[in-house]
């Protein structure tokens, strides 16, 4: 017999008028449960005094409560080894699974061939959030395989077709050719673009994409001598800024496809005695916090890392709960600070 004096999830849903698993949902924040009815049951749960015995709940159903967030580790000049766009989103992630009633998990990937084993299966995690990869082209295979053990996975990055699994990610298109149309109305010309330009890395191809589009609306045409790659950090931008000058290219704008390769470029080109913005415009990608306190004030697209952890988690939340759900990309958002400066004379 229960202690009668010890509310329970029957006598909340009596008082809310729903069944009990209703109950049992609307308490783990499931989207199973619209938002009003959830919060009068928790208002109830509260009122009553009424506690999940968390344990018990995790047994009954096979569920963490938990989610795993894995990051890539990327080159740092620091021991972070952490994008710093990435620490944002983190941010916002952490908020969104709060706000579901999920804790998260943070670690770094392994790359290994039991991601399954060592999260979902073992019980430490429902779901897996990842981000950053690296060379896309040599990541696939460990998307196909999550796919094929059917975990429950959600990645931040490119939207492509037929691709494995779930992404949310910024329409790195449509922010490449704003970029570039900007600099084109500066009166802009010759504008070098440093990153990758292919599929190992998908989305800075997606804003070289953007970029030749640009360029091909306004009659110009794609040089490939001013196209540089480059991965995402201040030493490749400087390298690759170098590397044009030595080549004796000319050009009147840099076109960055991250932050960091940006910030880079702006070093290089001052250390070999331009002028930004006055000789060389310079535009980033991401508006990442030190954009802002470049000198000058970075140019950029703005990715909305707060909408961008609310829809990871909202998305990985209906695959565990069976809802449908597809892959969505957020748009982007331009920036403009003082390193393009005016149209040129």
């Amino acid at each position: 017999m229960r202690n009668k004096g010890k509310a329970t999830s029957f006598d909340i849903a009596h008082r809310a008028g729903v069944s009990q698993s209703t109950v049992s949902r609307a308490l783990r924040g499931s989207p199973l449960v619209n938002k009003e009815t959830r919060d009068r049951i928790q208002a109830i749960a509260r009122e009553l005094n009424y506690k999940v015995d968390k344990n018990a709940s995790n047994l009954r159903s096979q569920h963490s409560g938990t989610l795993a967030l894995l990051l890539f580790e990327d080159p740092t000049p620091d021991d972070s080894l952490i994008n710093p766009f990435f620490l944002s989103m983190l941010g916002s992630i952490t908020r969104a699974c709060a706000q579901a009633g999920y804790d998260l998990l943070v670690s770094f990937q392994q790359l290994s061939d039991d991601w399954h084993a060592d999260y979902e299966d073992s019980n430490k995690a429902d779901g897996i959030i990842l981000l950053g990869y690296g060379d896309y082209v040599a990541y696939q295979s460990k998307l196909e395989q999550l796919v094929a053990q059917g975990t429950h996975f959600v990645r931040w990055g490119a939207v492509l077709p037929e691709q494995p699994g779930l992404s949310i990610g910024c329409d790195n298109f449509q922010g490449g050719r704003d970029l570039v149309e900007h600099l084109l109305a500066l009166s802009r010309r010759r504008v070098a673009f440093l990153g990758h330009a292919s599929n190992h890395y998908p989305e800075f191809f997606e804003r070289y994409q953007g970029y030749c589009a640009a360029l091909a609306a306004a009659g110009l045409k794609v040089d490939p001598a001013l196209q540089l790659d480059a991965i995402t950090t201040e030493q490749a931008g400087y390298e690759a800024v170098c590397a044009l000058l030595d080549a004796g290219q000319s050009f009147d704008a840099v076109f960055s496809a991250s932050d960091l390769i940006a910030l880079g470029a702006m070093r290089a080109l001052t250390d070999r005695g331009f002028k930004v913005p006055e000789q060389v415009a310079v535009v980033g990608f991401d508006d990442i916090h030190m954009a802002a306190f470049a000198t000058p004030p970075l140019t950029t697209v703005r990715q909305n890392t707060k909408r961008a952890g609310e829809l990871l988690v909202q998305s990985l939340l209906r695959t565990l709960h069976n809802l449908p759900v597809q892959s969505a990309k957020i748009p982007a958002e331009l920036v403009i600070r003082r390193s393009c400066g005016q149209a040129v004379p």
